[in-house]
């Protein structure tokens, strides 16, 4: 092995297109574009959503609904996971913070008691809001809703 006689290995290398670089190149002329129309000119370039002059999409679908920059967003806990928590941490009281080390919620979330499952212990429970069925059902087994 000489190196004058290196060379790369059989179809590792192509020659790059030279487009529109004259007729005997067979890329000259139209320059693989096609021929007329705003396409083959330079500096072309289709807006976004443009359809030929047929009326787009966008405009075409009407507009509904609204995002209310007022909403209070929620994370929602139910009585059997409180149920779970008091049994397995043996509380008589739950605050944000129980429910932040349980996994329930992160800090910056608020959190709503909501009244699905069976609550048999007497738990004070601390959250920012309660359902109707949740309050009640903690108030029939004892404990008390502390709202925040």
């Amino acid at each position: 092995m000489k190196l004058n006689t290196l060379k790369p290995a059989e179809g590792s290398t192509k020659t790059r297109k030279r487009i529109g670089r004259g007729p005997g190149s067979g890329l000259g002329g139209t320059s693989t574009r096609g021929s007329k129309g705003a396409k083959s000119r330079s500096g072309y370039s289709r807006k976004i959503g443009f359809e030929g002059g047929q009326m787009p999409l966008q405009r075409l679908v009407p507009k509904f609904g609204f995002k209310n920059i007022n909403r209070v967003e929620y994370k929602a806990v139910n009585l059997d996971k409180i149920q779970e928590l008091a049994e397995k941490n043996n509380l008589e009281k739950i605050t944000k913070a129980d429910l932040i080390a349980a996994g329930f919620i992160s800090s910056k979330h608020l959190v709503k008691i909501l009244g699905c499952g069976q609550l048999t212990k007497k738990v004070d429970v601390e959250a920012d809001a309660f359902s109707k069925t949740a309050a009640a059902a903690i108030e029939a087994v004892g404990g008390t809703a502390i709202k925040l």
